[in-house]
């Protein structure tokens, strides 16, 4: 009887790569987010922005590490995977809230369909805006990092980019996501609001992140 023996490259540390690590964590992040955006914020009775908006930088955060270390085709191809993950959740939450259920987990039921029933408002603003933001985002650092030869101030190029695709994302999501559900006062503050903290969370927390991160990599994995 011939014996199976298990390829031993599949166990070593090193064949599990940072590309892949880095792009199940944006995703991970991003579709988080589209959870997270189902609650809306309010401060003294203002709707201030959706609870997405706190992770949300760190899914940008990471775009700019793809973008800075693979280049922009690589950052982009992750991105367009990260939206095909979203229609996954799509398709799968909706036939979650058709599936028959027992008669004492109705009071669950309705709970399940009433936050399921808006992820998909929420995912599609999301797609879009994702797309947009995140494509503007990589392409205005890849851009940046090309005109400095040396390579250096990626302090301004994470920065800088991300508040480019700040108002693309910002704008096209929150419009799409709570236009009639919100009044708009309620629209237009979410917008600068969360425009507002994105820019925040992506300087004070986002771009130092991106620092070590990418430092790490040069230095174990010799990317330039």
């Amino acid at each position: 009887m011939n014996k199976v023996t298990e390829n031993p490259s599949k166990n070593r540390l090193g064949s599990f790569s940072p590309l892949t690590v880095i792009s199940s964590l944006l995703v991970m992040l991003y579709l988080t987010a589209n959870l997270m955006a189902v609650k809306v914020i309010t401060v003294c009775g203002l709707s201030v922005f959706d609870a997405g908006t706190i992770t949300f930088p760190f899914a940008y955060m990471l775009s700019d590490v793809l973008a800075e270390v693979w280049g922009y085709k690589t950052a982009r191809k992750v991105i367009i995977t990260t939206f095909f993950c979203n229609v996954a959740l799509i398709i799968f939450t909706s036939i979650g809230i058709i599936l028959p259920y027992p008669e004492y987990m109705e009071s669950m039921q309705r709970s399940y369909t009433e936050v399921f029933s808006y992820v998909p408002r929420i995912t599609v603003a999301s797609l879009i805006a994702f797309l947009s933001g995140q494509l503007v985002n990589a392409k205005v650092l890849v851009k940046m990092k090309e005109r400095q030869k040396d390579g250096r101030l990626l302090f301004l190029r994470t920065i800088f980019s991300s508040i480019c695709g700040y108002v693309f994302d910002t704008l096209i999501f929150t419009v799409i996501a709570f236009y009639g559900t919100v009044s708009r006062e309620d629209l237009l503050s979410m917008i600068v609001l969360q425009y507002i903290a994105k820019t925040l969370i992506e300087a004070l927390i986002g771009t130092p992140c991106a620092y070590l991160i990418i430092g790490y990599l040069r230095r174990n994995y010799g990317f330039k």
